[in-house]
């Protein structure tokens, strides 16, 4: 099983549901709700994590594909970590209106940061980065499902959004 994860609004769920023709995929939080570690509260769900894993590394496998952006710390044999530039997550967050404008400041933060990155290779798993701006779902799909077919060593490092002066300029604003 392996993690399509990434900072909300990187693609994941769009990119998932062109790959569900050709592998079994599952959201973290369809599969928690099912598996009962998992609760409703306002705005999605609180999932408990050790509680989820534990299931999983006891029963078999539920997917080939394992959807969301706390994928990577679950028991998987890689992540294919899904990169946007900032400024675009920052745009594709506001077009959907997806969270407060606090939540969206926190992903772009997060994506500029790389947070999904460090934690997905902390794992000590395989880890692969795919770069989703100004690409369409399809292309995007089709990298990932190369990915997957190839597997192999694992690649990331090529995306750097701490060099783009905007970047910078932006997170520096925010002050502490």
């Amino acid at each position: 099983m392996v993690a399509l994860t990434g900072t909300p609004g990187t693609g994941k769920s769009s990119v998932a549901a062109r790959l569900s023709a050709r592998w079994k995929v599952i959201e973290v939080g369809d599969l928690a709700l099912r598996q009962g570690c998992a609760r409703p509260v306002p705005g999605g769900l609180s999932v408990d994590l050790p509680q989820l894993a534990g299931r999983l590394r006891r029963g078999r496998r539920p997917a080939d594909i394992l959807v969301g952006h706390l994928a990577h710390l679950l028991p998987v044999e890689g992540a294919v970590v899904l990169r946007c530039h900032p400024e675009e997550l920052a745009r594709r967050l506001a077009r959907t209106r997806r969270g407060s404008s606090a939540d969206r400041e926190e992903n772009y933060a997060a994506e500029a940061l790389d947070i999904v990155l460090v934690e997905a290779l902390r794992t000590g798993r395989r880890v692969w980065e795919v770069d989703t701006t100004g690409r369409s779902v399809e292309e995007v799909a089709r990298a990932v499902r190369r990915r997957l077919e190839r597997r192999g060593r694992s690649s990331y490092g090529r995306v750097r959004w701490l060099t783009d002066p905007r970047v910078t300029e932006h997170l520096l604003a925010r002050g502490p």
